[in-house]
């Protein structure tokens, strides 16, 4: 099969396409035809050896993929060849074939197409579970979502509606990516590189500040985050984009019942699997109902792997970025 295959830990240029063997197959696995794949900012740290737990290279990358079962181990029992779904691989996405454990994939309703089923996995199964589970979003709490013009921020923006939010506050870096934030549903978005925003939300909130925070950047945003968190208020760090460590002081939490939590939808995949059922029947149907619309910035062949990172790299793309396996 073909596949892009991380040569050395580097620059786009380490992504080489090549030929390699289809994945062999476990007893409670499928063999998935790969359709499309997406690219995560995960990818991205990986190629560069920073990702946690990162693999050595020679590598496949590659996190989430939509495609057809071609075949099923001899312990499966819910999953038949000939069946649409997603998957989370137990090898890299960036290829023609994966495997997937059966717990870690996930049948598509008739009417979600491939693009945007791959476009999905990562960002919204993230998403919903920041919101419904780890910041238990309550009906008509205000809502701070940075990096809001990204995939997780686009599909965070429109679950949170879904959910319940009152109101949805997205912050972004560039001023050309605030049209994305409020195409995705937001009530107001942010440049916090023209404006405190931190001020600015508790302006929007009449002084009160946003109930549950998503922050996927860390650092100097992660401490400012705080500023502008509610008394009994949620900050969910899920990230970091920025590369930089964020410092909190105990004395900001305690007498104020404010929470700052941890999320890791990796983690999840490989210690709690189980816990992703739900949240893939909730998206799922939400896709299926139309109510949740996932937004796509740019498609590349696989062949192109090495320019669709350096695109997310460029800081420049907005939603999702996928790779198509063609004919």
């Amino acid at each position: 099969m073909n596949a892009v295959v991380v040569t050395e830990f580097g620059s786009p240029e380490v992504l080489k396409y090549m030929t390699v063997d289809i994945p062999s197959m476990g007893a409670s696995q499928v063999l998935i035809r790969v359709q499309a794949t997406s690219v995560n900012f995960a990818d991205i740290k990986s190629r560069y050896g920073r990702y946690h737990g990162a693999t050595k290279p020679p590598f496949i990358p590659g996190l989430d993929a939509a495609g057809i079962i071609e075949a099923v181990g001899s312990d499966v029992l819910h999953l038949r060849a000939g069946q649409r779904v997603i998957a989370f691989p137990s090898t890299g996405s960036y290829a023609e074939y994966i495997v997937a454990d059966e717990s870690l994939t996930f049948v598509l309703p008739d009417n979600v197409d491939f693009d945007t089923a791959a476009a999905c996995p990562i960002v919204s199964f993230t998403s919903y579970k920041l919101l419904a589970d780890v910041s238990r979003l309550s009906a008509g709490e205000t809502v701070l979502i940075h990096a809001a013009a990204g995939g997780i921020g686009t599909t965070a923006i429109q679950l949170a509606k879904i959910l319940g939010a009152g109101c949805v506050i997205g912050t972004v870096g560039n001023e050309t990516k605030v049209a994305a934030g409020l195409e995705a549903g937001a009530d107001h978005v942010i440049c916090y590189e023209e404006v405190d925003f931190a001020e600015k939300v508790k302006e929007l909130t009449g002084g009160r500040g946003a109930d549950v925070i998503l922050d996927s950047v860390s650092g100097w945003v992660s401490e400012k985050s705080l500023e502008c968190l509610a008394t009994f208020g949620r900050l969910v760090h899920f990230g970091n984009s920025s590369g930089e460590v964020g410092q909190f002081k105990t004395k900001d939490l305690h007498a104020s019942c404010r929470s700052v939590l941890g999320f890791s939808l990796g983690t999840t995949r490989k210690e709690r699997p189980h816990l992703l059922r739900d949240a893939a029947d909730r998206v799922l149907a939400y896709l299926a109902e139309d109510r949740l619309k996932m937004k796509i910035g740019k498609r590349f062949a696989l062949q192109e792997a090495a320019d669709a990172h350096r695109w997310v790299e460029s800081r420049k793309s907005t939603g999702k970025v996928l790779l198509s396996m063609g004919e």
